[in-house]
């Protein structure tokens, strides 16, 4: 066989194990392994497990994604989410819609001490939930905000899926997530205008309840004063010159471990889960790396990734279309990945394509930030769409009341507000770079 149809057969058996509902880290891994077997030897597909995997356990800048998953298992044992929310719906849960609303918004704020989208879901979820439909609230409106505010976790900084695409990347992890800022803040508006839509249009979807007094609102904002001071120091130390990103999340770990102590809700049982559920999750993540080491390394013996990136280049369309499209490509693969291995799996193929391309007359470094924002975005998308939404799984496996199909119906007015937000990012790119030019200049 040639290198190309070699490389051909290891996606086509890579999508056939995950149809069998084979581990994404082993459907990636095995076809990798074989085929690059197949096109050198035996002796260097040893060499190469060896070397990849002493490489990947050993690179200093992947422990920043313990450390962030740390930091969100803390804030989660902590009690942190439910502050959060108790702040958020003692402002805005008398309005229509006010709970579904201080859901997005604490899920919003839960995202900059957490970075994973389905931690995020599965938090606020069991906070907010319960007291929404105690309050009246239908199960379409609640499940979908709360699956859609979900995605927040990752398009806030700190974000996993940003620090896996820096490492591909070679970028700076700290520009990505000062670009990722204004479009995760847009994001969670978006949300917000949509729950206010929805409730406008259905009104009997959310009640309304008694405004909060003034002074339980003051002791309930003052309640998430560590969030705050947490977010402060790890993001005021980062762009501030104090440290690099992996010593920040280091110090988010502590701040968010001390802030559990001290509001006496972090036990010793929630210690053992946090380092538990860190391992389990680093585990996963890591196990997901050699999959796809094992899987692009082949590719690129086939030398397929420069021929694709040449084809790119040579194409009679708009080199905005060519990224359109891939952004196309990554809702469709959001439907059967998770967002890890998406970015494991394609982002070396099709980074050097993208960076071939002249868009917007952007430096390739501006250009790279860009389209990793771009592709953080249309992850999030990936997270609620149907027909397979991870965080619509995490948010209706607590939700047992709602069938699925409500929730699904439910997110699409939230993914009508992805979508134009993902345009105005890819026809205006400065949404995503101002920040950066700012902070960086």
């Amino acid at each position: 066989m040639s290198p190309t149809a070699i490389g051909l057969t290891m996606f086509a058996g890579m999508l056939l194990l995950m149809a069998l509902r084979v581990p994404i880290a082993a459907a990636m891994f095995i076809p990798g392994a074989l085929g690059y077997a197949a096109l050198t030897s035996d002796a260097a597909l040893l060499n190469l497990i060896k070397g990849s995997s002493v490489a990947r356990l050993t690179v200093y800048d992947l422990s920043v994604i313990p450390l962030f998953l740390l930091m969100g298992q803390f804030a989660t044992q902590g009690g942190l989410s439910r502050r959060l929310f108790g702040a958020a719906a003692a402002f805005v849960g008398h309005v229509r819609g006010g709970l579904a609303m201080a859901a997005v918004i604490s899920a919003a704020a839960f995202g900059a001490v957490c970075g994973s989208s389905v931690a995020t879901s599965a938090t606020i979820t069991q906070v907010a939930y319960p007291q929404m439909r105690r309050l009246g609230y239908d199960g379409r409106l609640s499940t979908a905000s709360l699956a859609a505010g979900g995605t927040l976790g990752i398009l806030i900084p700190p974000s996993v899926p940003l620090v896996v695409y820096a490492i591909l990347t070679e970028q700076n992890v700290a520009k990505l997530f000062a670009a990722a800022m204004v479009p995760g803040l847009l994001a969670a508006a978006g949300y917000l205008l949509v729950i206010a839509w929805v409730c406008r249009r259905r009104p009997a979807s959310a009640t309304v309840s008694a405004p909060t007094p003034w002074p339980e609102r003051w002791r309930a904002l003052a309640a998430i004063w560590p969030i705050v001071l947490i977010f402060a120091l790890v993001f005021g130390g980062i762009y501030g010159g104090l440290f690099s990103p992996t010593e920040g999340a280091a110090v988010g770990a502590v701040g968010t471990f001390v802030a559990g102590l001290a509001g006496r809700e972090l036990d010793r049982a929630g210690i053992v889960r946090s380092f538990l559920g860190t391992a389990e999750t680093s585990a996963m993540v890591f196990l997901i790396f050699l999959g796809a080491d094992m899987m692009n390394s082949a590719l690129a013996v086939t030398q397929m990734p420069a021929a694709i990136a040449q084809w790119v280049s040579h194409l009679a369309v708009p080199p905005v279309a060519v990224v359109a499209a891939v952004l196309a490509l990554y809702v469709l693969l959001g439907c059967v990945m998770d967002e890890l291995s998406m970015l494991l799996l394609t982002i070396p193929v099709i980074f050097p394509a993208v960076m071939g391309l002249d868009l917007w007359g952007l430096p390739a470094e501006g250009k790279a930030i860009w389209f990793g924002i771009l592709v953080l975005m249309t992850v999030g998308i990936g997270l609620v769409a149907p027909p397979v939404g991870l965080n619509v799984y995490v948010v209706n496996g607590i939700a047992r009341d709602v069938p699925m199909a409500e929730t699904y119906r439910g997110v699409w007015p939230f993914l009508a507000s992805d979508a134009l937000r993902l345009l105005l990012l890819l026809f205006v790119p400065s949404v995503a770079l101002g920040l950066v030019g700012w902070l960086f200049r």
